[in-house]
């Protein structure tokens, strides 16, 4: 195979940045990074819970995903309200059941947890890096309602994350740029809990079916890339730990 673009090794993540507080609006804010993806995570609470969820005493997240238009190349349509392209429907609710897996919605009061993913720059796995910057967005958000005393117990369970990986030429690689993507013939995305146990598996053949063998690759790179990115949040939330 040839050399990847930026000269990774295949079980190497791109170059990982979280910066946390990345605007003063929101009190989750974090800007994620890898290599060349970049995206705005910010977390925010409204005082109430969707209708199925009143009076039950336990809160709720939901999450909206958007590409800004000059976050590729060529220039991307907004999404307009009612007519939000599929793809960016799939991948919301993707983030949403992600991050709802790790929280303890009955620790939280009726109030409801919104994230918002925007895509700034695209070079690949942009799902994947909305979910691990969310992650730390929304727990950014706890914090401040911990503050305020709004929380009845820490609801956030564990850590999560997400990266992609796919067979490019023949060999699994991790955490894919946009090259590597767009002639991989095999596209996975995982998310996994920092107990190790999977939220989520997404996979499919694009160019040319797969085995076991290489799917187990697959998973070890991919448990292997997700470790990378637990110890990124790790060291913005507890530097020098």
């Amino acid at each position: 195979m040839s050399p990847r673009p930026d000269k990774r090794n295949p079980e190497a993540v791109r170059p990982i940045r979280f910066e946390r507080a990345f605007t003063n609006t929101a009190p989750g804010s974090v800007l994620a990074s890898f290599g060349e993806t970049r995206v705005l995570c910010t977390a925010s609470w409204q005082d109430k819970v969707p209708p199925f969820l009143q009076n039950k005493g336990r809160g709720w997240l939901t999450a909206e995903y958007a590409m800004l238009p000059s976050s590729t190349g060529n220039r991307k349509q907004r999404d307009r309200a009612g007519k939000i392209d599929g793809r960016s429907v799939e991948i919301q609710r993707l983030i949403g059941r992600s991050l709802r897996a790790v929280i303890a919605f009955e620790k939280m009061t009726e109030r409801t947890i919104w994230v918002d993913c925007d895509v700034l720059q695209a070079d690949g796995g942009t799902r994947t890096v909305s979910i691990s910057g969310a992650w730390l967005a929304v727990h950014d958000c706890l914090l401040e309602m911990n503050k305020r005393r709004i929380l009845r117990e820490w609801p956030l369970k564990t850590q999560l994350g997400a990266v992609s990986v796919g067979i490019v030429d023949g060999e699994p690689l991790c955490d894919l740029c946009y090259r590597e993507d767009s002639n991989a013939d095999v596209d996975m995305n995982l998310v996994m809990t920092g107990e190790g146990e999977f939220v989520e598996i997404q996979g499919s053949a694009e160019g040319a079916t797969f085995g076991s063998d290489a799917l187990a690759r697959m998973l070890e790179l991919g448990k292997g890339g997700i470790e990378q990115i637990f110890a990124a949040q790790r060291a913005v939330i507890e530097p020098g730990a």
